[in-house]
């Protein structure tokens, strides 16, 4: 069912994979002779073909004053996320969208080849929130989100917050191309929303209409949390 799985991934996105392999007994022994064994999972790589590398677009914020859009709908399901590892409580674990996704990637693909993007990131590993501040911090741009602009499924706040929903993506728009992009992601037909804004400040607040302000931190010390694990 699983290699059914990849199959069906690999011809929606019509992308071929590279390489692949099962890496069910990847394993490393500590200096204390414990043994740590990561969980049964399959690794496969794949790739895209950029025709003009002038158009990558990296992930770290450009400049305060920039919209930030989220492409893609949240949903509850927060099974197997990290917030589900550490609160517990929840196994619905989202799916992936087999025609939904496709349709954002290329949408998103298109406004980049259209060069309206500052800078574009994913929103996977943590959610929405943990994208939002690596974006932030990597540019050392403040950002002021507001949770009223993300699409979703009904979602409370920490799930709009931390849910791993696939196909999901952060791009940062210049005032001057914020029409331009919404007409194309309107034409596309994949949901979307301006969910804040960089500004001329060094922390990340966010904020829902009904609930206020929910966080006010600074970048640095979401810059030290984030970096601490790999800080040897």
């Amino acid at each position: 069912r699983a290699a059914e799985a990849c199959y069906d991934g690999a011809m929606a996105f019509q992308t071929p994979f590279v390489s692949g392999k099962d890496s069910l007994s990847n394993q490393f022994t500590a200096e204390d002779g414990s043994l740590i064994t990561i969980p049964q999972t399959m690794l496969i790589s794949a790739l895209g073909i950029v025709n003009d590398a002038t158009k990558a677009r990296t992930m770290d914020a450009k400049a305060a004053g920039n919209a930030l859009f989220i492409v893609g709908i949240t949903t509850p399901d927060m099974g197997g996320s990290h917030w589900a590892g550490l609160v517990g409580g929840t196994d619905t674990i989202p799916k992936a969208d087999l025609v939904a996704g496709p349709r954002n990637a290329k949408a998103v693909a298109k406004l980049i080849d259209e060069r309206l993007i500052q800078s574009a990131h994913d929103c996977s590993d943590g959610g929405l929130l943990v994208a939002c501040a690596e974006m932030a911090f990597a540019g050392r741009i403040g950002l002021d989100l507001d949770l009223a602009g993300v699409p979703n499924d009904v979602c409370l706040p920490e799930q709009i917050c931390f849910a791993e929903t696939p196909s999901r993506y952060l791009l940062e728009v210049h005032p001057d191309d914020t029409a331009k992009a919404i007409e194309h992601l309107m034409a596309a037909g994949v949901p979307f929303g301006q969910v804040g804004t960089f500004a001329d400040h060094q922390n990340l607040t966010v904020r829902k209409p009904d609930e206020g302000q929910l966080l006010d931190i600074d970048l640095d010390t979401l810059r030290e949390t984030w970096l601490k694990p790999l800080d040897w």
